[in-house]
């Protein structure tokens, strides 16, 4: 008798779902020169954040800093007791906090988002029932937030269809090489230039950030991570910050 072959193991790839799949024929179609990043750069992988208080807290770790780094204070942060529920993460001290590499604007930051859940100002589920620019809103209000931060929890938490984080200094970098341009486009004119790329804009940031990642070489924040509890289930940073990609 022949020997059984073991058991096909799951593809570890994060391939993108069949809505992304499809859209990305329609972005073709909207600009033909997304193909060659598909052609150089390989299959999108399709990464993801925890909705709620996880993945709005990661974004607070990426602002400002290299993927590399924000990647290895989340590791450290979430590895924290408590760290990822919003009313514990309120009792951490803040030598616990600033031990996982925050910065005391940050410890700032973090807690003041927490707050915001504890208190019900910010909720999960209603976040999710909100319009694009409503949902921007309310996570914008929040101190150390901005208008980059929820833009990136619209793009991979919710998975809004048509979110352009314009001023994501990747983004920018990415469509300047993508286009053969003189220089990177100010955000302004950089959410001009996308315009037409409704209502896929979303994917056609995450192949901007895909690009980039090929062209310079430098690795997503979630390249570095660790495995993740599923407590629910990726970064440039707030405008004028640099950054890798998501």
């Amino acid at each position: 008798m022949p020997p059984v072959p073991p058991p096909a193991q799951p593809d570890p790839f994060p391939h993108p779902p069949a809505s992304a799949v499809e859209a990305i024929g329609l972005l073709l179609s909207l600009d033909p020169d997304f193909e060659r990043i598909l052609a150089a750069a390989g299959p999108l992988p399709w990464r993801r954040r925890t909705p709620g208080f996880p993945g709005l807290l990661q974004a607070i770790v990426a602002q400002m800093i290299s993927n590399q780094a924000a990647a290895a204070i989340w590791g450290r942060l979430r590895a924290l007791p408590g760290a990822l529920v919003p009313e514990t993460l309120l009792l951490l001290p803040e030598d616990a906090l600033r031990g996982a590499g925050l910065s005391r604007p940050k410890v700032v930051h973090a807690r003041a988002l927490a707050q915001a859940f504890s208190d019900g100002v910010l909720r999960t589920d209603h976040l999710a029932t909100l319009d694009d620019e409503a949902a921007i809103a309310a996570i914008a209000a929040i101190k150390g937030m901005g208008r980059w931060s929820a833009e990136i929890y619209l793009l991979f938490a919710l998975e809004r269809p048509d979110i352009f984080p314009a001023g994501d200094i990747a983004l920018a970098a990415a469509l300047a090489h993508l286009k053969g341009l003189p220089q990177r486009p100010s955000p302004q004119a950089l959410r001009e230039m996308v315009a037409g790329l409704q209502p896929v804009r979303s994917l056609a940031a995450r192949l901007l950030w895909h690009h980039w990642r090929h062209v310079t070489g430098r690795p997503a924040l979630d390249d570095f991570r660790l495995a993740e509890p599923r407590l629910a289930e990726p970064r440039l940073a707030e405008p004028g910050v640099a950054g890798g990609g998501r």
